[in-house]
């Protein structure tokens, strides 16, 4: 007889369990799962050690666990099934995991009511969604881990990295404390980032088992109306999600297949820290990186095509940023190409626009990104793409081709997880019935540079091209007690609102944490609140939110934390 009991499951305790699989009397096989348990960031399913029967349970649903705890005990398998259990449960934490893929190899047809082609933050949102309203799901991803590029070369590493960062500009930068320079173990920085990732990508795959969406891994591509080809496996389906995302954009007459050339992906792998950075993009991206790798030691330079950093957004809020990393960067370079890449033993010879001609141990290359709705056989379905590998859809995502959906970076907007969440949902929702658009008024904007810059809504750049009427109320952080505690003096939070209702058309934000605050004026946009709304909303003081009513009380006319001459009556 054998005690099976929680095994180490990491920093988790009280671990609440939901589900029981087993009862007693039941034989089971060596790692049949005998009951899950479910932290805040992942379901776990507890594996049985070796053959038997259950002998007795210990637990029951709604019990809370930690590592040691007794769970069953498990006797003598029946019918020749082998000898009993004699050890504990395995000391390494349950794995969790998918619903039992398909192998492409097995080139049996599969068929779902839903089909979802991707599992990035937009895919598995329509996936799980789905599954939730009563369907079908067969999920379709290319890479072993679910979470498309977002969880796992792309949002959720990056800003890992940019944590360091972060607390490596502060402790710099702290008045009157000095601290040694730090040792920097990159091999420990790139495993940490990495744990997060697992984390989450386990967590999705738990929870895709958990509704019994079905993961194909494989490369799909359409066929027909209703059949997609994932590496020689037919998938046949009813209605289908298109969620495959996009890839990061190749220059031309660059090297690309020099190892010392790098899009995001290469560069959130953390190889080495480069002593001279080339960063050809000055987005968000491209500052990003170049944010994580300024800290973490490299002379960086940002080459830029446009006349500032991060074009399209806003330049008051851009202009912070821009004196900052002015005076820590080897160089910016704005309307500036580079003309040449050359590869050399000595390093990566850059030839710019302007003449000059410069050497580095690294470059990134992040000019952007491109859709893959060229690259899926689209039109085998009747879909339409156009040129650019965008596919037309109408408010609801529905494609020309009434049972196919497109959402994400396939279709056109921003690029961005969150809009590719909240797509999904709706794609998903439409399919069930459910009488549902997509029509955010605004979609949040971060750059997670240091300091950060957020916008949301209207910008006033878009105004100016599109003619539209607005008032700008703007609460400098030089006058808020927190933003000047967290060394946000430079910081500011912008609204525009309307002249005529006063409804709130906009915001942004630059400073720490301005990504977090934007989310208040999202919030607003979408209930229709006019300014006095939000200045009559009391905020937290002092708190770097506050800067949001305060900004609101400038355009209400009723401020009294800056001069007189700020009121508007």
């Amino acid at each position: 007889m054998a005690q099976v009991r929680v095994p180490d499951i990491g920093d988790f305790t009280d671990v609440p369990v939901i589900e029981i699989l087993v009862e007693v009397g039941q034989e089971v096989a060596a790692e049949d799962p005998l009951v899950v348990l479910e932290s805040d960031k992942a379901t776990m399913e507890l594996p049985s050690p070796g053959p038997g029967v259950i002998e007795s349970l210990h637990v029951t649903v709604g019990d809370k666990l930690s590592e040691g705890d007794l769970v069953l005990t498990l006797g003598g398998a029946g019918d020749g099934a082998g000898p009993p259990a004699t050890a504990e449960a395995p000391a390494a934490p349950p794995t969790p995991v998918a619903a039992p893929p398909v192998s492409a190899s097995d080139r049996a047809e599969v068929h779902a009511e839903v089909l979802v082609l991707g599992s990035g933050p937009g895919g598995y949102a329509a996936a799980f969604r789905a599954a939730d309203l009563g369907k079908d799901v067969v999920l379709v991803e290319r890479y072993a881990s679910l979470g498309g590029v977002c969880l796992n070369v792309g949002c959720i590493p990056s800003k890992a990295l940019l944590h360091v960062a972060k607390v490596l500009g502060e402790a710099a930068e702290l008045p009157g404390v000095r601290f040694g320079a730090p040792e920097l173990d990159v091999g420990a920085i790139r495993t940490w980032k990495e744990g997060i990732v697992g984390k989450l990508t386990g967590g999705l795959a738990a929870m895709a088992k958990q509704r019994k969406v079905r993961v194909v891994h494989g490369t799909g591509r359409f066929t027909g109306p209703h059949e997609l080809d994932v590496d020689g496996t037919a998938v046949s389906f009813d209605q289908a999600i298109v969620a495959a995302g996009s890839r990061a954009v190749r220059l031309p007459g660059i090297p690309h297949d020099d190892p010392r050339v790098m899009d995001s992906t290469g560069a959130l792998e953390i190889a080495d820290v480069p002593a001279r950075l080339l960063v050809i993009g000055g987005g968000i991206i491209g500052l990003e990186m170049a944010t994580v790798y300024d800290a973490l030691g490299s002379a960086v330079t940002v080459v830029e095509l446009a006349d500032q950093l991060i074009p399209g957004c806003d330049r008051d809020l851009v202009a912070p940023l821009a004196k900052r990393i002015g005076g820590r960067y080897a160089a910016i370079h704005l309307e500036t190409t580079v003309t040449s890449l050359e590869a050399r033993d000595d390093g990566m010879h850059a030839t710019l626009s302007s003449g000059e001609t410069e050497v580095f141990d690294r470059v990134l290359v992040a000019v952007g990104r491109a859709p893959n709705g060229g690259d899926l056989g689209l039109e085998a379905a009747g879909v339409a793409v156009d040129e650019r590998g965008f596919v037309a859809v109408d408010e609801r995502r529905r494609t020309n081709v009434a049972h196919i959906s497109a959402i994400g970076d396939v279709v056109r907007g921003p690029m961005l997880a969150h809009k590719a969440s909240h797509e999904g949902h709706v794609a998903a929702e439409v399919i069930a019935g459910e009488d549902v658009v997509f029509d955010p008024r605004g979609i949040p904007n971060v750059a997670y540079t240091d300091p950060e810059v957020a916008w949301v809504g209207l910008t006033e750049t878009d105004a100016a091209a599109d003619g539209t009427p607005y008032e700008r109320a703007a609460f400098p952080w030089s006058a808020s007690g927190r933003g000047l505690a967290v060394g946000g003096a430079t910081g500011m939070t912008k609204l525009l609102v309307d002249p005529d209702s006063r409804r709130v058309l906009g915001a942004g934000v630059v400073g720490p944490g301005a990504g977090e605050l934007v989310a208040e004026v999202g919030l607003a946009l979408e209930l229709g609140a006019d300014a006095q709304d939000v200045a009559l909303t009391i905020h937290a003081h002092p708190t770097l939110s506050e800067t949001v009513g305060l900004a609101a009380a400038v355009a209400d006319g009723t401020i009294t934390d800056l001069p007189n001459k700020a009121a508007r009556r």
